[in-house]
């Protein structure tokens, strides 16, 4: 029985990285907040707007823990997912954890596009959206690191190197 869990940053990949992971394995492969979408038949920023953060950190809290009941799956949560109600302990105690590291560089280009259709992004860009995402990594970061492993992900935009990628999970998991 496998389950394991991809955290990260919004934009290191984790939805990418888990697709092919979860392909090539022969495993289930679950997004988090499409999860929460499906379920609740509401984007997160809908529910981001009704219920506010700690209303949606609860609905992530307790989704996860359901989906972390899966076996064989590969699980990709959402960035701040580790950050809250205990959920990185939980992740740890459950199954593999597994941290895809991006630089701030690197996440403002992968970001830059979405920064209208996610909450925390919006009105933010140039020099402001990567402060934001500096600031708020260094906050997460004790978080990401309690992770079993940690894969370095910036190369990670061309077929090729998600099949790289691919292959160091394979490694660390398996070695």
């Amino acid at each position: 029985m496998q389950r394991i869990f991809l955290i990260g940053y919004m934009g290191a990949g984790k939805t990418t990285l888990g697709k092919a992971f979860s392909k090539q394995r022969n495993l289930s492969f679950i997004d988090l907040d499409h999860f929460i979408e499906e379920r609740y038949r509401q984007t997160i920023p809908q529910i981001f707007e009704e219920k506010g953060e700690e209303g949606f950190r609860e609905i992530e809290r307790e989704t996860l823990r359901e989906v972390g009941e899966f076996e064989d799956a590969v699980i990709s949560t959402g960035g701040g997912t580790p950050c809250f109600h205990g959920n990185m302990a939980y992740m740890n105690a459950t199954g593999t954890t597994v941290y895809l590291k991006i630089s701030v560089e690197e996440l403002v280009k992968r970001t830059e596009p979405y920064r209208e259709t996610r909450p925390v992004l919006k009105n933010r860009s140039g020099e402001e959206l990567r402060r934001f995402i500096e600031i708020s990594l260094s906050e997460r970061s004790r978080y990401y690191e309690q992770a079993a492993i940690v894969l370095q992900a910036d190369a990670m935009v061309t077929g090729a190197e998600v099949n790289t990628l691919v292959t160091c999970l394979e490694k660390a998991l398996f070695s």
